[in-house]
């Protein structure tokens, strides 16, 4: 990851219009650098620690909303597309799409542009929706951290059974064989932060 970081801030430190302000390896970091540094643009990844980028992305929309947000990842999958168009991100562009797309994606997004990569964009115009609700999405992702349905209902203040009924929901909707089968479909399909 901090060589990826690195090789991208060299990239566009090559640009003679462009100009990085800052390198963050954690998302729980953005919003109050990004309050100092004032960018135009914050180049965010998804895959973050401390707080994944979408949601930096949501906030720096509300606290700092003239800074623009371009989502880099390697998650090209149209379920996590449709959550950054949900996060109201300005761009959502591939880590492997070449240098030079990068610099003009920046540009099209400082501009007020949106920007959204081409192929990604077909795949999910024909991607199933997600058919889980909120809850049942917070339920899996707790599940899919390894907390066993007791933790989870102590977690999210429900009851052990609750807890258990959300699965038993989750898996029918997925057609899984069972939870773990039903947390890898709900990542693949980018249903899953």
């Amino acid at each position: 990851m901090h060589m990826v970081r690195g090789a991208l801030v060299a990239l566009l430190g090559l640009e003679d219009d462009l100009e990085v302000v800052a390198e963050l390896e954690r998302g729980d970091e953005i919003v109050e650098t990004a309050l100092s540094c004032r960018p135009d643009v914050a180049i965010i990844d998804i895959d973050l620690p401390g707080l994944d980028g979408l949601s930096a992305a949501a906030q720096l929309r509300v606290r700092l909303p003239e800074c623009r947000t371009l989502i880099l990842t390697s998650l090209g999958r149209p379920g996590t597309l449709r959550r950054a168009l949900g996060a109201q991100v300005d761009g959502f562009l591939l880590k492997d799409a070449p240098p030079r797309e990068l610099a003009q994606a920046v540009r099209r997004v400082a501009a007020g542009h949106r920007v959204i990569d081409p192929q990604l964009a077909l795949t999910a115009w024909g991607a199933t929706e997600n058919p889980l609700t909120e809850r049942e999405t917070e339920v899996l992702r707790l599940a899919a951290e390894g907390l066993e349905a007791g933790e989870i209902a102590r977690h999210l203040h429900l009851a052990p059974g609750t807890v258990r009924n959300y699965l038993t929901t989750v898996v029918t909707k997925l057609l899984a064989r069972n939870r773990v089968d039903a947390i890898r479909i709900a990542r693949e399909a980018g249903w899953l932060p």
